[in-house]
């Protein structure tokens, strides 16, 4: 067996959604900052997401993480998110990931009972607090990056449904988020592949009627994703509880409660009043996984008002994979078909 290229890769996923850890093999990207290595990758380096991310080492379920040194002094470590068709600048659950991965692998030195990282995005720098035990990275908040409402109660015009009502927020990416029950979802395991249809095609008219753009990086812009919202309930503690499901393109739903999908409707609860800021409330999957969440402070971008939240939830690692690539391979950098990827990234 001979290979050109072997990268080392940690598998690992958070409340279910699978966020592997590249650890070996790759050298960091060129860029004086994380959100500059990113768009090296975006446009003369995407060959590494293709070769880890598509068939027939990845699937469309499965996100990457290429840990690099940081680039700001007080970070621990950077990490630069690869998803099936983009590169967020942000991602909750990859982030408790990486944060796993970095502490049970010792690549960062664990504390007991408590380790805090503070660890560089290329949507900025989010701290990660990890319970820890006998070893084990238990349970992970991260304080992420400001959130906040783009636009509330936006109509769009969506092929096949007519006029939809719609939120825009932005939790490390901009998400449409749209009510569920109005769509007839429950946001269940068995809705999956209605909830993608729908979710992408609510997507497409979302980009092309309500462009949107950060208002400290112009850079980051355009809805990425959709989130299916259901109404909020209360527990029988008083604690608020919402389940969502969160669309990412080319067509899977998130398996667990998107970090970052739960930043954004955080904003736009606060924004309306429904949530306080320190009031808990836990965010649920169509798996039936939870993200404990709240809005930890409030704060300005560019004079835009922004909520700090904060997103607590479990990883496992599942396995160490070297993945290779063999100089007689046809499909180099691998391949998707529409059967499993419904479109071609």
């Amino acid at each position: 067996m001979r290979f050109e290229r072997t990268i080392t890769v940690i598998g690992c996923h958070a409340e279910g959604e699978v966020g592997r850890v590249i650890t070996g093999g790759v050298l960091p990207p060129p860029g004086e900052t994380l959100f500059d290595q990113k768009r090296y990758l975006e446009t003369e380096g995407d060959w590494l997401r293709r070769f880890l991310l598509f068939e027939p080492r990845g699937g469309a379920f499965v996100h990457a993480n290429l840990v690099v040194p940081p680039t700001q002094k007080e970070a621990d470590a950077g990490f630069i998110v690869m998803e099936a068709t983009d590169y967020p600048p942000m991602s909750g659950s990859n982030s408790i990931c990486v944060t796993t991965v970095l502490l049970e692998t010792g690549m960062v030195k664990m504390i007991e009972p408590e380790t805090r990282l503070l660890l560089e995005t290329p949507g900025g720098l989010v701290e990660a607090v990890a319970v820890c035990r006998g070893g084990k990275c238990e349970r992970v908040t991260v304080r992420n990056v400001p959130s906040f409402v783009s636009v509330l109660e936006a109509d769009v015009e969506v092929a096949g449904f007519g006029c939809l009502q719609i939120d825009i927020a932005y939790g490390g990416a901009f998400f449409a988020l749209v009510d569920a029950p109005a769509l007839g979802f429950s946001l269940t395991r068995d809705e999956a592949r209605d909830l993608v249809e729908v979710g992408e095609r609510i997507k497409r008219a979302v980009v092309e009627q309500h462009p949107v753009v950060h208002p400290e990086n112009p850079e980051i812009h355009t809805v990425t994703f959709t989130q299916f919202v259901a109404p909020l309930e209360v527990r029988g503690d008083g604690v608020k509880t919402g389940r969502n499901a969160v669309v990412i393109s080319p067509g899977k739903t998130d398996r667990s409660p998107c970090g970052t999908g739960t930043s954004a409707r955080l904003a736009v609860l606060h924004a309306r009043g429904q949530i306080r800021t320190g009031e808990p409330f836990v965010s649920i999957s169509p798996l039936g996984t939870e993200f404990r969440a709240e809005v930890q402070g409030t704060t300005n971008l560019a004079g835009h008002p922004a909520v700090i939240p904060t997103i607590s939830g479990r990883a496992w690692i599942t396995g160490v994979h070297q993945y290779g690539l063999d100089p007689t391979d046809p499909f180099p950098e691998g391949y998707t078909l529409t059967d499993t990827w419904y479109r071609n990234p």
